[in-house]
């Protein structure tokens, strides 16, 4: 349903002046009424899945933490997920990418049963220890949401694309209770360098609206502890271009180490409900080879730990939690990546913050996103996460501008989200998707 926007007035005849007429076109404001008000119903839609999602999660999460053996419940549970998903996903299993594309290159409806489909596949990933995330969820569900909502209204063309940008916006926001980055997010991960200005308005009210509900709701998200006062000098400056340096290329590892595990899953196991089956062998073994259990799940507590000063985080931590990832999804199960990315970057800041001398909270919080602005292409939005996390302070802004900015340049061609397209000078040109 595009909204019809009444064609121009023809010229006046030759050698006229046009009378200066200052009605208001009719059209573009009912445009842009029907605009903001589907926004908002996606936005509260998605509002409302995300906290049921983010009730879900807490109760997996501590069913699992109280029943240490559910961990060996997890190759039965990727195998009996992916069976579903083989033989009733219908496409669902492309997750992100598949919004992305449909956004870039419309070719069919995303599949309403997506959104279901992934909230209990994440749920269980997480009930047996699978190493994942959150936001896919989300933004999958919203997607899933918006593309029903538009089916159902003969809602196509560009007013469609608009939604499905608006819906990551409110996926995001409601999942982190971030409404300005996951608005960022929204407009940068859909096509890097390009912004789509007619979905700024639309973005904005549906990750407003998705995070008041949660809210509303009574979802508190976990509060991260402050940073103090940061004082810059130009020596920290350079350590902080250092430790980003170290950030941009560990994103490029974790890219690819899920494209990797997913290409060496595929050549083991031709039959895709195998392929979980076989992670969730490994994530055990994994487990019993590093002899604890702080990178299964969230691994919120790292976070935390990494924050406070470091103690109790070991120095090769983010390797550990990118292989266990990498073997989570990779292999086949169902969750985000952008928690993981969180949890890699805050303890390889605890590690560079030992190397360089520098302060390890703040160290740990710019490896928090950079990380994160690196695998995901996305260097403002995750400025504006920062900020959204840890306060908007002066020094804050130079930090994480910087950490995310050089991140994001020595980061490369790889990102986790395989369909994403960017442009620079002027080219445009597809990310090739692994083979």
């Amino acid at each position: 349903m595009e909204i019809p926007v009444p064609p121009p007035e023809s010229d006046p005849p030759h050698g006229t002046e046009p009378a200066a007429d200052h009605r208001p076109d009719r059209g573009a404001v009912v445009r842009w009424l029907v605009r903001i008000g589907l926004a908002a119903l996606v936005g509260l839609l998605s509002g409302v899945a995300s906290a049921a999602f983010l009730k879900a999660m807490g109760w997996a999460t501590k069913s699992f933490v109280e029943h240490p053996l559910l961990l060996f419940g997890l190759p039965l549970a990727g195998f009996a997920v992916g069976l579903v998903y083989h033989y009733f996903g219908r496409g669902s299993g492309a997750g992100n990418n598949l919004i992305l594309d449909e956004i870039h290159e419309p070719q069919a409806w995303i599949p309403r049963r997506m959104a279901g489909l992934i909230f209990i596949a994440t749920i269980i990933t997480h009930l047996f220890g699978g190493s994942a995330g959150r936001e896919g969820t989300a933004v999958q569900m919203a997607g899933s949401i918006a593309d029903g909502l538009a089916k159902r209204l003969g809602i196509t063309g560009h007013e469609r694309r608009i939604l499905l940008v608006a819906a990551i916006g409110a996926g995001f926001s409601g999942v982190f209770g971030v409404p300005a980055a996951g608005f960022a997010f929204a407009l940068e991960v859909q096509t890097l360098g390009r912004l789509r200005r007619s979905a700024i308005v639309s973005t904005a009210v549906a990750a407003a609206v998705a995070d008041a509900t949660v809210l509303k709701l009574g979802i508190v998200h976990d509060a991260l502890p402050s940073l103090g006062t940061v004082h810059l000098s130009p020596l920290l400056l350079g350590k902080l271009i250092i430790a980003s340096a170290a950030f941009g290329l560990m994103s490029t590892v974790f890219a690819e180490a899920l494209h990797r595990v997913h290409r060496w899953s595929a050549r083991l196991a031709s039959w895709p409900p195998a392929r979980p089956l076989l992670g969730g062998v490994l994530v055990i073994a994994a487990t019993g080879l590093v002899g604890t259990r702080a990178y299964l799940g969230l691994s919120l507590p790292l976070i935390g730990l990494s924050l406070a000063g470091g103690a109790g985080v070991a120095l090769g931590a983010f390797a550990w939690k990118t292989l266990f990832t990498a073997l989570t999804l990779g292999s086949g199960f169902y969750g985000g990546e952008v928690t993981p990315l969180f949890v890699v970057g805050a303890t390889l800041g605890v590690t560079m913050g030992h190397v360089l001398h520098a302060p390890i909270a703040l160290t740990a919080a710019a490896g928090l996103v950079a990380v994160f602005a690196g695998a995901s292409n996305t260097p403002v939005a995750s400025t504006i996460l920062g900020l959204e996390l840890f306060g908007l302070h002066p020094a804050l802004v130079v930090v994480f501008a910087l950490a995310c900015g050089v991140s994001y340049v020595c980061s490369g061609s790889s990102g986790i989200y395989t369909s994403q397209h960017r442009r620079r000078w002027g080219f445009r040109h597809q990310r090739p998707t692994p083979a």
